[in-house]
């Protein structure tokens, strides 16, 4: 039985295995640039950030109805669950799904039909949380907003997602103002390709909880003591990183460091089908390369769920985090 643990990090389109696309392609009559899954498989090996979006971009293609977005949020938890995650804050990206005229309702519903039985089917409790794609305007983004209000109680928070570098946090200041008023929790990814000025930004501009990625926090000492003092949690992604060039080898990866100083850092698979690991694989994989101890393990673990929102159901919480800390390992 692997280590029990909550993923606050993964994209649910990232989760589209070749096989489901193929699949999904056959049922909608989608025609994909690829001959089988093992050339499919062979293009999920990308160079870099935009190589990697661009592939990403282009299989959403096959995603058109709800049955569709229920089928590709059923095979996560799935293979989640039986890596150990019990609880999941998925994070989806409906500007993408709109400019394919592929509307709100149809992707929240879809997702929800997986999300609503997820406890039941696959023993993982689950929580919603709207991305907003930074390369695109502030103003697309106020409109997804506003699409999606009809489904908040569906979303329990808000993010930021897509290529960072050009694309500063500020620059969605007033939509995050606007989520904040009608109660929707705050994430944004920061400090992944972007300078530790982006994971500042998110936190004084945006009033983020959580910063995606986020390791290049290390960077600057002053931060790194305010993410401390304020037990701001970090998602970080390590096989995520490695593939997309963040650290050039899992082994030269900053977790360590980063928990020797204090930080409230998680592990999460971000989008596992393309990155060659989902959560469970994470855990094992920064074992492995990093050689983490049992008690650091137990520690990202607790961590996991000490940072998600579940300030809705903080008997849920604890039983979680005695689920870890009852964990043989």
């Amino acid at each position: 039985m692997p280590l029990p643990k909550a993923e606050l990090h993964l994209h649910i389109e990232g989760t589209l295995e070749p096989e489901l696309a193929f699949a999904l392609a056959a049922r909608n009559g989608v025609e994909l640039p690829y001959a089988d899954t093992e050339e499919l498989r062979k293009a999920y090996l990308f160079d870099d950030l935009q190589t990697f979006l661009n592939l990403y971009y282009e299989l959403m293609a096959v995603l058109r109805t709800e049955r569709d977005f229920e089928d590709l949020a059923n095979a996560y938890f799935s293979r989640a669950a039986a890596q150990g995650v019990r609880h999941a804050e998925i994070f989806f990206d409906p500007q993408a799904h709109l400019a394919r005229g592929v509307d709100m309702g149809t992707v929240v519903e879809g997702l929800w039909r997986a999300l609503g039985s997820s406890e039941t089917d696959h023993g993982v409790s689950t929580k919603l949380i709207l991305c907003f794609l930074r390369d695109q305007s502030a103003e697309s983004a106020m409109e997804t907003l506003e699409a999606a209000k009809p489904y908040l109680d569906r979303i329990v928070g808000i993010g930021l997602d897509s290529a960072e570098v050009g694309h500063p946090p500020v620059k969605f200041r007033e939509v995050y103002e606007a989520a904040a008023a009608l109660g929707l929790r705050r994430v944004a990814h920061a400090g992944e390709e972007g300078p530790p000025e982006y994971i500042t930004e998110a936190l004084d501009v945006l009033g983020v909880e959580r910063i995606d990625h986020g390791l290049r926090c290390m960077e600057d000492a002053e931060l790194v003591a305010r993410l401390v003092r304020d037990r701001v949690p970090l998602t970080l992604c390590p096989l995520s990183n490695v593939r997309l060039r963040a650290v050039n080898v899992l082994a030269e990866h900053p977790l360590p460091a980063m928990l020797d100083a204090g930080l409230l850092c998680t592990v999460n698979s971000d989008d596992p089908a393309y990155f060659g690991g989902y959560a469970g694989d994470n855990f094992d994989a920064v074992r492995s390369a990093l050689g983490l101890s049992d008690d650091r393990l137990r520690e990202l673990a607790r961590n996991s769920f000490v940072a998600s929102f579940l300030e809705d159901d903080e008997e849920l919480r604890a039983r979680y985090l005695a689920e870890v800390d009852a964990y043989e390992f």
